[in-house]
C-alpha cells in the first residue's frame, strides 16, 4: 500500500517492466557460426514476406519475457527464430508478453549436441504449456535430418505430417519449411528455408537484389540487341539507297550517252 501526505492509504500500483527496462543482450553468441547463418537465413527470407503482410514481427536470438518467474531466473533466453502475427512490425529490443498482449505464434529452435535436451524437452514444454505457441519446429544445421514440426492441438503438441522428404508445412503461415542444398554467405551445405504455397523459394533481400540486377542486366542487353538490330536496319537501308543512287547515276549517264549518240547521228 501507499500512504499519502494526508495520511490516506491507497493500494500500491505494480508496474510491470517493459522492453526498455529489461535486459536485451546476454553477450553470448550462437552455438556455432553455422547456427548463426541458419538463423539469419530463416529471418532474412521471411522479412519481405512479413513486410508484404504488414501485421507481423519476425525476430530471433532475443529475450522472451513471459512471467515473473522468468524475471527472477534468466536461464531461458528465448527462441532462435519466431514469428508473431497480428502485431505492429516495429523494432523491438526483446519480446515482452505482457507488453505485447500475446506470445509468438511460431517458433524455430536450432538444436545442437549441447542444446538438444533443452530445445526438445524444456523449451518445448514452455512453448506448449506456458506460452501456447501454435507451431514449434526444431532443426539441427549440422545434422539436417534432425528436423521436426509440431502444432498445438487441445493444448498438446502433435507432430505435423511431412509434405515430402525434408518438407514440413506451417498451416499457420501458409508456408513450408524445407531442405535447400545451396550456398549462403560462402557456406555450401543443406540449409532450412521457407517455401510458399506454390512451391517457390522465399528469397532473401540479397537474392531479391541479385534478381533485380539480373533482370536489369538482361533488359539492358535486350535493349542493346534491339538497338543493334535497328542500327543494322539503318545501315542496310543506307547501303540500299546508296546502291539505288549509284544505279540512278549510271542510268542517267547511259541516257546522256545515248542522247549524245543520237545527236551525233542527226547531224549527219
Amino acid at each position: 500500500m501507499v500512504v499519502g501526505a494526508d495520511g490516506s492509504v491507497s493500494p500500491e500500483v505494480v508496474r510491470l517492466p517493459t522492453e526498455d527496462d529489461l535486459p536485451s543482450d546476454d553477450g553470448e553468441p550462437m552455438e556455432t557460426w553455422r547456427h548463426r547463418l541458419q538463423m539469419d537465413l530463416l529471418i532474412d527470407a521471411l522479412l519481405p514476406w512479413a513486410e508484404a503482410r504488414g501485421d507481423c514481427f519476425v525476430g530471433g536470438n532475443m529475450f522472451l519475457y513471459f512471467s515473473d518467474e522468468h524475471l527472477q531466473n534468466k536461464d531461458f533466453r528465448g527462441p532462435d527464430v519466431f514469428v508473431a502475427l497480428g502485431v505492429s512490425p516495429r523494432e523491438r529490443k526483446s519480446w515482452v508478453v505482457w507488453q505485447e498482449g500475446k506470445a509468438p505464434d511460431l517458433v524455430v529452435e536450432l538444436v545442437s549436441k549441447t542444446s538438444r535436451h533443452v530445445d526438445k524437452v524444456e523449451k518445448k514444454q514452455v512453448y506448449q504449456d506456458q506460452l501456447r505457441v501454435a507451431e514449434y519446429f526444431w532443426f539441427d544445421p549440422w545434422a539436417p535430418e534432425d528436423f521436426a514440426g509440431f502444432t498445438l492441438v487441445d493444448g498438446r503438441y502433435q507432430p505435423i505430417e511431412a509434405a515430402g522428404p525434408g518438407r514440413i508445412p506451417s498451416p499457420l503461415l501458409g508456408l513450408t519449411l524445407g531442405w535447400w542444398d545451396g550456398t549462403f554467405r560462402w557456406v555450401e551445405t543443406r540449409w532450412l528455408r521457407w517455401w510458399d504455397a506454390d512451391g517457390n523459394l522465399l528469397p532473401t533481400h540479397t537474392e531479391l537484389a541479385q534478381a533485380d540486377a539480373d533482370a536489369a542486366r538482361a533488359n539492358a542487353e535486350a535493349e542493346k540487341a534491339k538497338a543493334g538490330a535497328a542500327r543494322a536496319d539503318v545501315e542496310a537501308t543506307e547501303r540500299r539507297l546508296a546502291e539505288e543512287a549509284r544505279r540512278a547515276e549510271a542510268a542517267e549517264a547511259e541516257l546522256a550517252r545515248l542522247r549524245a549518240k543520237l545527236g551525233e547521228g542527226g547531224g549527219d
